[in-house]
């Protein structure tokens, strides 16, 4: 078998949730020394710069003349700024239990938007696999933590982040059917989401950059970014290769790569029957997805 033949949307997804994982350990690795706010921006400017600087490898002129660059530029509006701002509000009211669990509904909401979108079908082994995903994804995804009490209505800020999240991936593939570059779908929507990010955090609280130090904090978050640039390019191509249905699934499956590398690596996690259960379901959920692929 020759090495593209390992090229498959399949494997491009995990590449892509496994990448992701890596891009959260290390910014996490940047949290220790602060900037927070400062360092989201910072991850968003290093994904920007890494497709710029290939950009002079793949960027055609004729690119900018489609209405791809429209849908590209659209998906920088609202992702991840909007779908990121969602989530942390719903931490705050929800707690990260609760907000993390509903979050992993992604693929639900994907395979919804790819059908009303795309026309894409739903067989019953991709609904089986990717229901047992979700809930694996879920039950690894719960901690102790829980909130007192919550609003009812702060229940749509995890659900609202996982469905812009999904609605992402449609507009993704939906670009990529006029000019199919996954790295230029990639440019056109992290270079909107910096300028979004620059605008939003400037006219929010310009103390954070007047204040700001330089720390190897910085360097961690850039690198993330960087990471994070190359999942995006592996999703992107999943996405040109196969269909949102089958693809999302698989990406969904980050939180598990991010636990292993805990456990592995950084030592901050620890085995438990619930963790061995959800990583058991993952097993036949990705076999389902795979072969229906």
């Amino acid at each position: 078998m020759d090495a593209i033949d390992l090229i498959t949307p399949t494997t491009l997804a995990f590449c892509s949730a496994f990448l992701f994982a890596v891009s959260v350990q290390v910014q996490n690795l940047g949290l220790k020394y602060g900037h927070n706010r400062l360092g989201a921006l910072i991850s968003i400017l290093g994904s920007t710069v890494f497709y710029w600087l290939l950009s002079p490898l793949f960027l055609q002129t004729w690119y900018w003349m489609t209405s791809a660059v429209l849908v590209f530029a659209v998906l920088g509006l609202f992702r991840p700024f909007l779908s990121a701002n969602f989530a942390l509000a719903g931490v705050r009211y929800l707690g990260p239990t609760l907000t993390s669990t509903l979050a992993s509904t992604s693929p639900l909401f994907a395979a919804v938007f790819a059908i009303l979108i795309l026309g894409e079908s739903l067989t019953l082994a991709v609904l089986i696999g990717t229901l047992t995903i979700v809930i694996a994804v879920g039950m690894l995804t719960q901690r102790r933590e829980t909130k007192g009490s919550w609003p009812a209505w702060a229940l749509l800020l995890p659900i609202g982040a996982a469905a812009i999240r999904a609605l992402g991936h449609a507009m993704t593939k939906l670009g990529l059917n006029t000019v199919p570059d996954p790295l230029f779908a990639g440019l056109v929507s992290y270079t909107v989401s910096l300028a979004i990010a620059l605008i939003a955090m400037f006219s929010r609280d310009q103390r954070i950059y007047r204040d700001a130090k330089w720390s190897p904090g910085l360097l961690w978050f850039f690198a993330g970014g960087v990471i994070n640039g190359i999942s995006i390019w592996s999703l992107n191509t999943a996405l040109n290769l196969g269909s949102v249905i089958t693809v999302v699934p698989i990406v969904a499956l980050s939180p598990i790569f991010t636990f292993l590398l805990g456990f592995l690596i950084f030592r901050r996690e620890t085995f438990t029957f619930r963790i061995i259960l959800a990583m058991l379901l993952v097993v036949p959920g990705v076999i389902l997805i795979a072969i229906a692929g």
